[in-house]
């Protein structure tokens, strides 16, 4: 028998820990999908063993490791650990450990880990029985819906905190500092974002709280603290609170981002798909998690701006801008230009998925962020109910099925901001700098309406924008 050489790997000892307790809190709406679908959304949100969404733990180390990916790779598989390729007998395994994010009760200060007895006739967790569904369509350039451009998806609500931990282990001190070092500061940068739809306005988060130690298991007291220290996320524990400390700033990452103030004209209208008692079409409206002292509730009827539908908007316009930037017409075309996905500034900014008839295509991601806008009722704003009716020219009576009624909103005092992310990389091009600053100056001057009704007169906003933070 052939003797099979083996080499015993070194032991080491891994005697620091780095333990931190965060909890994120979302500043946009969450798609959290749990892959699968049923019979009232094409994806629901993913839900615990209490029926409650909350965010895996795969899925955080899968973004906490995409955030770092600029670092030198050598640094990143050190913490993360790596799979060898095929033919090579090397690997090594992950020093950061992560639980699932999951939800904080009503209370502000429970985590809702485990199997609980939870009150679902309490307002606050009934709302989370039936999240918000989002209802979306893909729109061409000829204002007409794509093939297989309508989904839907569930949606957590914006507000809701989540608290997760991560333990990263180290033979020296300096080894467990990566999380603060490193990780900490990309949390807090515009690009960080979880779930689905991040280039579609959710998805973005805030850290809360942020709570750390550092423990060297060779001091007594420490090996005792970690010992004791139990898998709860509610449980106690002797945390160095760095809520409120500036001492880790966030990373830029070359981010260049354009802040816009629009004021309504007259009425809006981003449809909810579904009519009412009143109307045939109604706005999309959806409840926001909110914290007072620490005791939550569920607010209703916040009136909702999709990015959605502020991106399709100006991505049209870019293709325009774009192509007669670089001389693309009708009656004299050139390979420069194009329409939808086959428009260059539209790749670059919005990214493209791959071709299904060539594999070897790689699908990009968008450079652009957007975040959904959700306005506070009473703010000025309320509903106009407006009828509308077709005229037959030769009888003067309606016409068969074309009386319906739509409820508009309405409230021309309030001025709504949006903020756009652009990476910088992309504005070095000063053609699709120019087209991207073109349909924002048509946005906030009226001449780019945004959401439904648009040919009836809806939806038209006035404003400024500006660059309010260069590409660093």
């Amino acid at each position: 028998m052939n003797e099979i050489n083996q080499t015993t790997p070194e032991r080491k000892l891994y005697a620091f820990r780095y333990l931190a307790r965060i909890v994120l809190q979302a500043e946009t709406p969450l798609s959290i999908g749990s892959g699968e679908s049923n019979i009232q959304t094409d994806s629901p949100v993913i839900r615990d063993i209490n029926g409650l969404p909350f965010i895996p733990g795969t899925s955080l180390v899968g973004i906490l490791r995409h955030a770092v990916d600029s670092l030198e790779q050598e640094k990143v598989n050190a913490v993360f650990g790596f799979q060898s390729k095929e033919g090579s007998n090397t690997g090594l395994g992950s020093r950061l450990l992560c639980t699932s994010a999951r939800m904080i009760g009503k209370d502000g200060q429970t985590v809702l880990d485990g199997l609980q007895n939870i009150n679902y006739t309490d307002p606050f967790y009934k709302a989370f029985q039936n999240l918000p569904i989002r209802q979306h369509v893909c729109i061409n350039d000829k204002g007409t819906a794509k093939d297989r451009g309508k989904f839907d998806e569930e949606v957590v609500y914006k507000g809701t905190r989540f608290c997760f931990e991560i333990e990263l282990i180290g033979e020296k001190e300096e080894e467990v500092t990566f999380f603060r070092d490193q990780l900490l500061p990309r949390m807090q940068h515009v690009s960080f974002r979880i779930g689905s739809g991040t280039r579609n306005g959710h998805g973005e988060v805030s850290i809360y709280s942020y709570k750390e130690r550092t423990l060297d298991l060779r001091e007594k007291e420490d090996l005792k603290a970690y010992l004791k220290k139990s898998s709860s996320l509610s449980s106690e524990f002797k945390w160095k609170d760095n809520s409120k400390t500036t001492a880790v700033p966030s990373v830029n990452n070359g981010w260049t981002t354009y802040s816009v103030e629009l004021r309504p004209d007259d009425f809006f209208l981003f449809g909810s798909g579904f009519g009412d008692d009143a109307a045939d079409m109604t706005p999309v409206k959806e409840k926001v998690v909110s914290y007072n002292e620490n005791k939550g509730k569920i607010s209703d009827s916040y009136i909702l701006i999709p990015a959605s539908s502020v991106k399709g908007a100006l991505s049209h316009r870019i293709a325009y801008y774009y192509n007669r930037e670089v001389g693309y017409f009708a009656d004299a075309k050139n390979d420069k230009g194009g329409i939808g996905k086959e428009n260059y500034a539209i790749r670059q900014l919005f990214g493209y998925e791959g071709d299904v008839k060539n594999p070897e295509t790689t699908p990009a991601p968008g450079n652009v962020l957007f975040s959904d806008i959700l306005i506070e009722p009473n703010n000025g704003q309320q509903d106009k109910l407006l009828n509308h009716v077709s005229i037959d020219r030769f009888t003067g009576g309606a016409i068969t099925g074309a009386l319906f009624s739509e409820k508009t909103t309405w409230g021309n005092q309030q001025v709504f901001s949006l903020t756009i992310h652009v990476k910088g990389e992309i504005l070095n091009n000063p053609q699709i700098k120019n087209a991207f600053e073109y349909a924002l100056t048509d946005l906030c001057e009226g001449l780019l309406p945004l959401g439904g009704g648009t040919n009836r007169g809806n939806g038209r906003f006035t404003g400024k924008w500006e660059q309010t933070t260069q590409n660093k």
